[in-house]
């Protein structure tokens, strides 16, 4: 097995907007690129493989990546492409992790983005399920009752099913959910990039909203984004010759468990509590192993988790180890999570505020490996020496983690 430590150098972001109308998709991700490669001395031809991943159904752009080679310095170099959905920028950050852990290429710059104003995001996601779907009558699935599952209300629907579970066992309440919509959206007032900046929003602000499928109303759901993120991931040896603190990736998981909203007539087998994550927790316990943390609330300082909506921000940092069960809810009144709490929780906004879909996973890692650097736009004020970055994506079940340090973990034996 390699020996090779991956280490992450510099992050760059693009503009976020709900419609980047002045550049095109190219442009679009060549801008955060280029943010990326400014912070170092890093140049193009320096770059020896690619790993990029978007949407493209959100788009109506398959392949998109070949017409947008020379904004992103691909010219004769290797690059791969991934999707995964909600999870394409964290599975992207692991693919260029593996890059070089495996000792094939040296300096791997990753990319995820979204130009979602280009397209219809709705029917993207319906082109997805139109695979599953057009088989169903074949088998004797009436039209009825396809039509019944196309009515779920998609990613609201299912995330106000969640929230209300995790209400239910935690006893939360819909001011719970204003109070972190609150935190993220005065957070990504203080980052450039950000997309919903509300430095003055208030917990009656968000209450004030309407519902749109009960217990989330319109101030709580995430807008849609035009945005893309990159990243640069080299060898620890060239790592601290070119930055001097390298965040260095010391375990990577991604895990899914079977939702009981797919399947025949909506029955998965795996996942009838949609709160219950076992995927997440999975996923954490492997990642947090490789990266040897055993106490994950004590040991991690800094988490960007991946929670377009707010019961899922409460839920996630409970399922991956940061808080105990149905405790999340008061550490946040406590202020626990806050800019200058004991653990910080999404600084930058996280995609409550922000959502570039093949961004937002690997937003997350970004944004905390810039916390350790001390280079965050929105830099908490106690130094930051482990983090974690979540990424959430796939039918509510498909999870990633990226555990980064500022010294690297030993864990290749």
């Amino acid at each position: 097995m390699s020996k090779v430590q991956p280490a992450i150098i510099s992050c760059g972001f693009s503009e976020h907007a709900s419609k980047r109308s002045d550049v095109n998709m190219a442009e679009l991700v060549n801008e955060a690129i280029e943010d990326c490669l400014k912070k170092t001395n890093v140049d193009w031809k320096d770059i020896d493989a690619l790993v990029n991943g978007n949407m493209p159904a959100f788009e109506g752009a398959n392949i998109p990546e070949l017409w947008m080679g020379d904004h992103m310095a691909a010219y004769n170099k290797p690059m791969l492409r991934v999707t995964t959905g909600g999870t394409t920028g964290g599975s992207v950050t692991i693919a260029g992790y593996y890059s070089v852990a495996s000792g094939i290429h040296d300096m791997v710059l990753v990319v995820g983005f979204e130009q979602q104003s280009c397209g219809d995001t709705s029917v993207g996601l319906g082109s997805v399920g139109l695979g599953e779907f057009s088989i169903f009558p074949y088998i004797g699935y009436t039209y009825d009752r396809l039509l019944a599952n196309f009515g779920a209300g998609a990613a609201i629907g299912v995330a106000s099913y969640q929230a209300m579970n995790y209400m239910r066992r935690s006893r939360a309440t819909e001011e719970d959910l204003a109070r972190v919509v609150v935190q993220n959206r005065r957070n990504a007032a203080k980052n450039w990039w950000t997309h919903l900046k509300m430095p003055t929003i208030t917990i009656e602000d968000v209450l004030d909203t309407p519902y749109i499928s009960y217990p989330l109303r319109f101030g709580m759901v995430c807008p849609t984004s035009d945005g893309a993120c990159a990243m640069l991931i080299t060898t620890e040896e060239k790592a601290r010759q070119i930055v001097d603190i390298p965040v260095y990736i010391n375990g990577v998981a991604s895990y899914s468990n079977e939702s009981a909203i797919i399947g025949i007539d909506c029955g998965g087998a795996g996942q009838v509590d949609p709160c219950e994550q076992l995927g997440a927790m999975k996923s954490a316990e492997v990642a947090y192993g490789q990266a040897g943390i055993s106490f994950p609330n004590k040991e991690i300082d800094y988490a960007e988790v991946y929670s377009p909506f707010p019961n899922q921000e409460l839920m996630w940092v409970e399922r991956i180890g940061l808080f105990e069960e149905n405790t999340a809810p008061e550490a946040y009144r406590n202020g626990v999570t806050a800019f200058n709490g004991e653990l910080p929780i999404n600084c930058s906004g996280g995609v409550n505020s922000t959502n570039a879909i093949g961004a937002s996973a690997m937003e997350r890692p970004a944004e905390a490996a810039l916390q350790i650097m001390g280079k965050a736009g929105n830099q908490v004020p106690k130094t930051i020496h482990t983090a974690v970055g979540h990424g959430w994506g796939g039918s509510i079940n498909l999870i990633t983690h990226v555990v980064m340090s500022d010294e690297p973990q030993r864990k290749f034996k």
